[in-house]
Order: C-alpha cells, then sequence, then structure tokens
C-alpha cells in the first residue's frame, strides 16, 4: 500500500484469469501425430536461453515433463512428493529431504544426493539467479546415502514450496557443464526424454520407458516455436498441430469451439513505469497516468470482454487477495503532462500487446503526454526494458509462476536487487516488508490494474 508522497511504478492492465489453448478432440484424433502416437505442439515463445533450467526457458522444459523438481505443487499450491518423498524442517533454516530411490536420469545414471546437490549449488552460484531465488541465499549438502539438507541464510518458510520452480529442476551431472552451461538433453528424470532441439525452431522428445512413475500414453512430443498467432491457430485449423498455446482473442472465434479451452491464470498485464530516470521519475507524473487509463475501453475492445478490469496486481485466479486489498491513502495528485515526452513500448508475441499500446498511447496523448511507441519481439527487447531504457512497459506477467505464492514474483518486481524490476523501484521499506513472510502480506503496490485478462 501507498502512503505520503510517493507512487508505486506499476499500474495493472488486467489480470489474466483466463487462458484460451487449443487442442484436438479425442473422436478427431485422425492427424498424423496422433496416429503415430506422437503429439504435435505449437508454443507461443522460442527458447530465450538455450533451454537452459535456470532461465525461463525452464518452464519449457516442465511442461514437455522431461525435467523435475524435488517436490510439486497441488491445486492449492500445497507441496507434494516429486523426486523428495518426504521432507521436515531442521530447525530454522534448514530442511531435510529424503530422495526418491531407484531414479533414473535419462543418461541411465541414478539420482543421487550428490546430483541433487550439484543442481542446487549451480542454481545458487548463477549469476543472474534464478528468479525463484531472488533474495534467497540457499546451500546444500549430502545427508547419508538418499538424503539432503538445505540451508537458507534467513528463515524461509516457504522452501518447500520454492523447490517447486522449475528453475531448481534437478539433471544429471553431465548436464552441467563449463562457464555455467547447463544441457538439458538426455539430462532429466521425467517421463519424456529431451533428445534434440533445433535453436529457437523446434524440439523433439521420446517416452521414457524407464521412468519411476505412471509411464507416458504418447510416444513422444514434437515441439514447434510459432511467435505469430494467426499461424498458431492455422496450425490448429489444419491439424499441422494437435496443441496450440495461446490463441490470440482475435482467432478464437474462428476456430471450432470445440477446440477451445479456457483454462485460469493468474496473470496480470501490468504497465511498468520508470521510476529511476525520465518523466516518470516524477511521482506526479505517475498520478497522470494513474488517472487518465480507460481500462475498461481495453478490455472491450482489444480483448472482446474476454478479460475483466483488476482490482489489484493478483487477479480473481488468486481469490484469497481479494479481502486483503485496501485503499490507497494519501494518493499522490496527478501533475499536467504539458506534452512531455514518453516512450511506451511492449513486444509482439503476445498478439494483443501491440494493440494495448495503441490504446494507452491514444489515452496518454489525450492527457496531455507526447507518446512514442516501441514494439519488438520479446527477444530483443527485454534486456532494454530491464536497463529502464523506457518511460513505460507492457508486460504480460504471471504472478505466481515460481512457487504458488507471490512473494518470488513481488520480490523479482519490485525489491532493488529484484531480478526483474523494470520499473528500476528502490525503496527500503519495500525491501524490509519483502524479506520478512510473515509480513510480506501487507506489501501492496498503489497500483491500478487495468484489466483481468481470460484469454
Amino acid at each position: 500500500m501507498n502512503t505520503g508522497k510517493s507512487l508505486w511504478p506499476v499500474y495493472g492492465l488486467l489480470s489474466a484469469t483466463l487462458l484460451l489453448t487449443g487442442c484436438f478432440n479425442e473422436p478427431q484424433d485422425e492427424s498424423v501425430s496422433a496416429s503415430e502416437g506422437r503429439i504435435k505442439v505449437a508454443h507461443l515463445l522460442p527458447p530465450r536461453s538455450g533451454l537452459t533450467p535456470l532461465s525461463d526457458d525452464a518452464f519449457k522444459l516442465s511442461r514437455w515433463s522431461t525435467a523435475e523438481t524435488l517436490v510439486v505443487l497441488n491445486s492449492a499450491s500445497d507441496a507434494q512428493p516429486a523426486l523428495a518423498t518426504s521432507w521436515e524442517q531442521i530447525n530454522d533454516t534448514t530442511w531435510r529431504f529424503e530422495l526418491r530411490p531407484n531414479v533414473k536420469f535419462h543418461d541411465n545414471t541414478d539420482l543421487t544426493a550428490q546430483s541433487v546437490v550439484n543442481a542446487l549449488s549451480v542454481a545458487a552460484s548463477a549469476k543472474p539467479k534464478p528468479r525463484i531465488l531472488d533474495g534467497i541465499t540457499l546451500t546444500a549438502k549430502v545427508d547419508g546415502d538418499n538424503a539432503v539438507l538445505i540451508t537458507t541464510e534467513k528463515r524461509d518458510p516457504l522452501l518447500p514450496q520454492r523447490l517447486s520452480s522449475p528453475q531448481l529442476a534437478i539433471l544429471s551431472l553431465n548436464a552441467y557443464k563449463e562457464n555455467g552451461v547447463v544441457n538439458p538433453v538426455n539430462a532429466g528424470t521425467g517421463p519424456f526424454i529431451l533428445r534434440s532441439v533445433n535453436g529457437t525452431s523446434s524440439a523433439a522428445l521420446d517416452r521414457f520407458d524407464g521412468y519411476w512413475g505412471e509411464k507416458a500414453k504418447a510416444s513422444g512430443i514434437d515441439a514447434s516455436f510459432v511467435p505469430d498467432g494467426a499461424a498458431r491457430a492455422a496450425a490448429l485449423r489444419t491439424g499441422t498441430a494437435d496443441i496450440i498455446e495461446a490463441i490470440p482473442v482475435s482467432q478464437a472465434p474462428l476456430l471450432d469451439q470445440s477446440l477451445v479451452h479456457e483454462v485460469p491464470m493468474p496473470r496480470t498485464n501490468t504497465l511498468y513505469l520508470n521510476t529511476a530516470q525520465g518523466v516518470m521519475k516524477d511521482p506526479a507524473m505517475r498520478a497522470a497516468v494513474r488517472d487518465v487509463i480507460n481500462r475498461q475501453q481495453i478490455v472491450d475492445n482489444v480483448y472482446e470482454k474476454r478479460a475483466d478490469v483488476a482490482q489489484g496486481l493478483l487477479g480473481p485466479a488468486l481469490p484469497w487477495a481479494a479481502p486483503l486489498r485496501k485503499p490507497v491513502t494519501n494518493p499522490v495528485a496527478a501533475g499536467k503532462p504539458d506534452g512531455a515526452t514518453i516512450t511506451l513500448a511492449t513486444f509482439s508475441d503476445r498478439a494483443e500487446l501491440p494493440e494495448v499500446a495503441v490504446y494507452l498511447a491514444q489515452q496518454l496523448i489525450a492527457a496531455g503526454f507526447t507518446v512514442k511507441q516501441v514494439v519488438r519481439e520479446y527477444s530483443q527487447i527485454e534486456a532494454d526494458a530491464l536497463a529502464g531504457k523506457f518511460d513505460a512497459f507492457i508486460l504480460s506477467r504471471a504472478t505466481v509462476l515460481d512457487s504458488g505464492d507471490p512473494v518470488a514474483y513481488m520480490y523479482s518486481d519490485f525489491a532493488c536487487e529484484g531480478s526483474f524490476n523494470i520499473s528500476q523501484l528502490c525503496r527500503p521499506e519495500i525491501d524490509a516488508a519483502l524479506k520478512k513472510p510473515v509480513k510480506r502480506q501487507r506489501v501492496k503496490p498503489d497500483v491500478r490494474p487495468l484489466w483481468t485478462l481470460k484469454t
């Protein structure tokens, strides 16, 4: 919550509660891939970092069921056994995890305590750290033949949930190369073996018959990376893909509706404002942006009412957050832009965001700003966004992606040392709150989420 004269740099555009995906119907499973027992998947985004689990590429390894973690989360975000069968808290900062026996990596080596310690140690020492470890100092060591002790510098009651992050996947010792390179090919423990990766174009996986759990029914997965939303939708219509990710809203009505599946997602479209430099360094200018944005117009026109105007950073997919929201006290008064020039940026991989930028630009111009727009593919714009080169940046942001709890997302985006601090925000009182889990739910940015996404 914001008090006094400061204003948080974030305005949620919409909270994504529903993700549209397309899948083949069982009665219509006569595509070539289905008949051969393989599944063809068209993804929204290509790998950004060579599929290293230390990056956001880890989530592809998880979705393909090739890399696994010590624990997984159920629908209530409670930790459940995976490569670890049980765990206990030894003291305030140390947990003991018992490992699942008789687990083989895809290179036919055994899952051991040493392989777990190695994987976690590499992640903990990586530069930059995986997002889930922002603000966390973690060490791991072998404890007997089949257990590990994991210690954090400070008390971390969410450690089991944190270890469910795909960025902390456990790979074979052979996956870890010199100079921090991690190669996940033939290195996981999941029901599918990652056999090959063709740059940012495609990847191939085969069923792993030596899997410790329930065997996969499909003989393999053929994954392609198709940033163009219309092309993904066409792949579903023509049968060249069995499953496509993230159907653009404009394409949804053109598809057989029996193939379209809406899935609740804790995702918020957010407008990040640069607090460190430029026009938006002035809280009064950020307040001017706050007051001018017409969220409903964007929901109705861009998302064709497949979205809801959001009430906070955490949308309806996280109903527990609603009663925690409180009105902002002493909001900053809006200043007069008087033609001030700002750069508004976003990326084209999500088809709706460039159109969102157009509407936002119109609204900001009407309020007195002069607006320059920048739109690129995400892989070509992320570095500049993180470096603070834009006054405002529109991002579709998952809020509990890593651990089932928003604390990792909040630290990443709003802490001084956060690895995804697009707004360049640094306030000691916010850092202090984020580092105290018992108080973290009090941390509520002065935000104006624009809408809750249903796509």
